[in-house]
């Protein structure tokens, strides 16, 4: 069984992408506005980051075949491609809206979309940082730091691939969620179908996983 990546870290973000507020429907005529309200603004954020996590996920594919099954021989043989990916990581800097503190006031799909964002962004930047940082101490630590971090670097691949499996899920959730609410009939002009499309498309499985799937496991 895999080891869920950076859960010690990110349950608090994880348990909002998966909890129940995405799924409910609105009890009444005010809730279901708030909800609609939510959804715009939510979909407003993605807007703004859509570039930069492009970026990222862009860097994350070139260096994931070299990670997918572990570190190479020798891991420097990976440390450009992985500091070039943190270094995309940092670039992105989420709205108030996405991130946890202020998430935690959405209703509706706009709390899991929000969720599902801030586990995202928290696992990847986590996964460089630590994958870059058991590359140096493989190969300039101590004896004992060096076995450390190659025993421990599975868990930061898996987090860097398990951030882009919920970054991948986005698109599909806010698809669900704006039918749910009534749709183009419902949002008009505050948030065209066109424009729930576009972020569906790169918010998506094809545009953000990672291939192959995370082969490394936790001590090997």
């Amino acid at each position: 069984m895999r080891i869920p990546a950076l859960l010690f870290l990110l349950s608090g973000a994880l348990a909002t992408a998966t909890g129940c507020g995405g799924t409910t429907r609105a009890s009444s005529p005010a809730a279901l506005r708030l909800d609609r309200e939510d959804l715009v603004a939510v979909s407003h954020a993605l807007q703004t980051v859509q570039a930069p996590v492009a970026r990222e996920v862009a860097a994350a594919k070139t260096a994931w075949p070299q990670l997918a099954n572990g570190l190479p021989r020798p891991p420097s043989a990976a440390g450009p491609s992985v500091a070039a990916a943190y270094a995309s990581a940092g670039q992105i800097k989420p709205p108030p809206l996405l991130e946890e503190a202020q998430s935690a006031s959405l209703t509706g799909p706009a709390s899991q979309l929000a969720g599902l964002f801030s586990a995202f962004d928290g696992l990847i930047s986590n996964g460089w940082q630590m994958i870059g940082a058991a590359i140096e101490q493989i190969e300039h630590g101590s004896p004992a730091s060096a076995r450390f971090a190659r025993e421990n670097v599975a868990l930061y691949i898996d987090g860097v691939y398990d951030g882009h499996f919920s970054l991948a899920q986005i698109g599909k959730k806010l698809l669900d969620g704006y039918g749910m609410l009534g749709g183009q009939a419902a949002f008009g002009a505050a948030l065209p179908q066109a424009t729930v499309d576009e972020l569906a498309r790169a918010y998506s499985e094809p545009e953000d996983r990672l291939h192959p799937h995370v082969g490394v496991r936790l001590g090997s």
